[in-house]
């Protein structure tokens, strides 16, 4: 009965009480024309791009900074009287503490900060980070850079969980695939910048400050990170004022996430997780020392080692959001996954075992992470629900880092043990691809087992979806249907 009187006080409510209004209805009724309306209206493909460009940037500075040993591999090793091991360690000490933090990062972003506000404070720790890392540089204090770079570590994993949740609270069952590349593409974009810049930089900081220029041009890199931070700050207006513009709710639900939400999730979330380590361990720890292996093995000057450790960056920033627009239109995630493991164990024995112009490998390479990028990060939105995402991405982002840690030690006492022979240091790596190989493997065929929707077309995905609401709506009804019968059966009981 109370059910049924619902609508009436509601109608007697509308009729009889006058029209209140606030601020944020007369920004629901404010029609502008022309570019300002598509600018300002959350629901425009223009608004939602024009807040893509700042996504985007949030990880431009964490991306140019993350590689700024890379870019001047030989001057940290000389100014700082370094081994190739504890040059390393510069990139270890940036994964080790994302291993347990990157997963909490996550899960304060679910539970804790919300999106918005994690953002924001993830940014502030990265850029005190880099901060502290440039001290150091000028005061030749080899700890005090460790220290900044795990600091720098802290906030730019966690930052990573942040952005991927925008990208999905943004563009989830649009044009997600695309998304995630073209915020790839500018954060290799960074990348790509800091090779180009930091060693030409460095050389012309050493005509004015000689003795701390090292550390002098790493505090003009952190500029990039105000940059990120400032972005940040404008992303977060936006989606503050689209949540109150669309009275958007994430979590309909109303569910909680919990860290043991981790012991539910699927086998194929499990399966990405692997791939996340196997496939990205070949990739960032190679880089780290792909300078000192172009200049080993092909006898190329320090600027051109540069120009071709970049390469792989400059292509994914061109060839991420197009992989992207193809997989959003194709689908077939796991099927393009197979291709990029594929592609770059092909690229790895190029570099490996011939002494073919290394542009060609690093071209393959830079090509099949892009389509693996594109593929891999999506599927997490399809597997997880939407209120664990944060938690979801947060582990995905630990385990990786876990594999980083130890990958890019190991890499480095490989190098140093066959000193200076990096095909061993190759056949490592081809080893671990073999690794993502089947556990892609594994993926499609679990998902084509449990009939998921992984390896389906936008229009197969579409009518699954479609059929799971058909089945939980005719599934609720006959809930509330034997709800209704068991109620009825109950009214004489209670009468009496």
């Amino acid at each position: 009965m109370a059910d049924d009187s619902l609508p009436i006080i509601e109608s007697e409510q509308n009729a009889s009480t006058p029209n209140r209004r606030g601020p944020q209805d007369n920004e629901l009724d404010f029609e502008p024309v022309g570019c300002t309306s598509a600018c300002c209206n959350p629901t425009s493909t223009l608004h939602r791009f024009l807040a893509l460009i700042f996504m985007c940037l949030l990880g431009f500075g964490s991306y140019f900074c993350y590689d700024n040993p890379g870019a001047l591999q030989e001057v940290f090793k000389t100014e700082l009287n370094i081994t190739t091991t504890q040059f390393t360690l510069i990139y270890s000490i940036y994964s080790w503490p994302n291993v347990v933090l990157c997963f909490l990062g996550g899960f304060l972003i679910d539970r804790v900060f919300g999106i918005r506000l994690g953002t924001v404070i993830y940014l502030f720790i990265l850029l005190v980070g880099q901060l502290l890392f440039a001290s150091g540089g000028i005061l030749k204090t080899f700890w005090l850079m460790i220290v900044g770079r795990f600091i720098f570590g802290i906030g730019a994993e966690s930052l990573a969980v942040a952005q991927n949740n925008y990208a999905v609270l943004w563009f989830k069952g649009k044009e997600l695939n695309m998304v995630f590349g073209l915020q790839l593409s500018v954060a290799r974009l960074g990348s790509t910048v800091n090779f180009w810049v930091m060693q030409p930089m460095y050389n012309y900081v050493k005509g004015y400050y000689p003795h701390n220029a090292i550390g002098v041009v790493l505090l003009l890199a952190a500029g990039t990170c105000v940059l990120s931070l400032l972005c940040a700050l404008i992303l977060g207006w936006m989606d503050k004022r689209a949540e109150r513009v669309l009275h958007r709710n994430v979590n309909p639900g109303g569910q909680i996430a919990k860290l043991s939400d981790i012991t539910t999730f699927k086998v194929t979330f499990w399966m990405v997780s692997v791939i996340c380590v196997a496939y990205y361990v070949c990739v960032f720890p190679f880089i780290a020392l792909g300078k000192g292996f172009f200049m080993e093995k092909f006898h190329l000057p320090p600027e051109d080692a540069n120009s071709v450790n970049s390469i792989l960056y400059l292509i994914s920033a061109v060839a991420s959001p197009l992989f992207g627009f193809i997989i959003d239109k194709t689908g077939r995630n796991v099927g393009w996954i197979f291709m990029a493991t594929s592609a770059t164990m092909g690229a790895h024995s190029l570099l490996a075992f011939t002494m073919l112009n290394p542009y060609v490998g690093m071209t393959i390479m830079g090509l099949s992470y892009s389509m693996l990028a594109a593929s891999l990060w999506p599927l997490v939105a399809l597997i997880i629900p939407e209120y664990q995402l944060g938690t979801a991405y947060g582990f995905c982002q630990s385990v990786q880092n876990l594999g980083l840690a130890v990958v890019t030690i190991l890499s480095g006492l490989i190098v140093d043990k066959s000193h200076g022979n990096y095909t061993w240091l190759e056949v490592f790596y081809l080893g671990w691809l073999t690794v993502a190989f089947f556990a892609t493997a594994v993926i499609y065929v679990y998902d084509r087992k449990t009939k998921g929707n992984l390896n389906m077309t936008p229009a197969q995905r579409v009518e699954y979806a479609n059929a799971i609401t058909a089945t939980a709506t005719l599934t609720n009804a006959g809930d509330n249907a034997s709800a209704n019968e068991y109620a009825s059966d109950q009214e004489p009981l209670l009468n009496n």
